[in-house]
């Protein structure tokens, strides 16, 4: 595996540790993945940073989320764009809503934190 592998394979499970909820309603892990100058432009049309989104997902409902058609694009040696679909599923298991989904990674020393992200709903697949 190369390095641009490996680095697609680590966000890709640092984005879905963030749609898990027992991070999404964790401060403490949500203050490590995040970074402090965060900025979101939520698919609700509002604009959240660190410490907003922080206490918006502590009293999220529990919801299912799952992310197809991965991909990212190298910025600079330490930033990358992350880009992939949502997909949020109903109490049946069943798909009820779609989002585009972007973010931007930025690495801080051994590790690496969201400074961006932004949701965009979609109609369907």
């Amino acid at each position: 595996m190369n390095m641009e592998e490996s680095l697609q394979k680590l966000l890709h499970q640092l984005e879905e540790r963030l749609l898990q909820p027992e991070v999404r309603h964790s401060p403490r892990e949500l203050a490590k993945l995040l970074a402090d100058e965060f900025v979101e432009f939520g698919s609700s049309g509002q604009i959240f940073d660190k410490q907003s989104i922080i206490k918006a997902l502590a009293n999220e409902p529990v919801v299912r989320i799952s992310l197809i058609d991965f991909k990212i694009l190298l910025l600079s040696q330490d930033a990358v764009l992350v880009t992939y679909r949502a997909i949020f599923f109903n109490g049946e298991g069943e798909p009820a809503r779609y989002s585009l989904r972007s973010s931007i990674w930025k690495q801080v020393g051994n590790s690496w934190q969201m400074v961006f992200h932004q949701g965009t709903p979609i109609s369907d697949s």
